[in-house]
């Protein structure tokens, strides 16, 4: 593509499939957040939403850790962003817990870089394993293939708030 994304594999196995729309996604979201001051990058969609590509971001940091190493891994790592780092079961998260809120001292070249560094150790994390190598979530086993579809959902979803968040920021429109 022109600004830079790889269109993921159009004829290929089930694990390279899963592996580049992911990395698709993550582009996507990277793409909108391009350019933008840490003024626009906290704009929020509309009041009362506080909605912003930075917290979109720190989000996203969140649902990385969560499923690729706490739910995966069962590592007990703390959260990224937000007053209240410590480790949480899936089941007490909440929208304040998720990224989303956005600190005084925040800033999006931060947010972006530990977004990075967290879907490098997911990477890292997931390949080694089989798609069926299973984590656990709310009290059920979870397979690497389940989790794949489950980030490329949540990106996808949040991609689309990301396209009219820089929208509403400076005009940008686009995929």
């Amino acid at each position: 593509m022109p600004d830079g994304r790889t269109i993921p594999a159009l004829t290929a196995d089930e694990r390279t499939t899963l592996e580049s729309w992911l990395a698709f996604h993550r582009a996507t979201l990277a793409h909108k957040c391009t350019g933008l001051t840490d003024d626009q990058a906290r704009t929020a969609a509309a009041p009362p939403s506080r909605l912003s590509l930075l917290g979109l971001v720190q989000h996203m940091t969140e649902v990385e850790r969560v499923w690729f190493r706490r739910v995966l891994l069962k590592e007990a790592v703390p959260l990224v962003h937000g007053p209240d780092r410590t480790p949480k079961r899936l089941e007490d998260m909440d929208e304040t817990s998720g990224g989303f809120e956005v600190d005084d001292d925040a800033t999006l070249a931060g947010a972006l870089a530990a977004w990075r560094a967290e879907t490098a150790t997911a990477d890292a994390n997931a390949a080694p394993l089989p798609l069926d190598a299973t984590g656990e979530a709310l009290g059920k086993k979870v397979s690497l293939r389940w989790i794949y579809v489950h980030m490329i959902e949540e990106y996808a979803r949040h991609n689309g708030h990301a396209d009219l968040l820089r929208e509403r920021v400076d005009g940008s429109a686009g995929y």
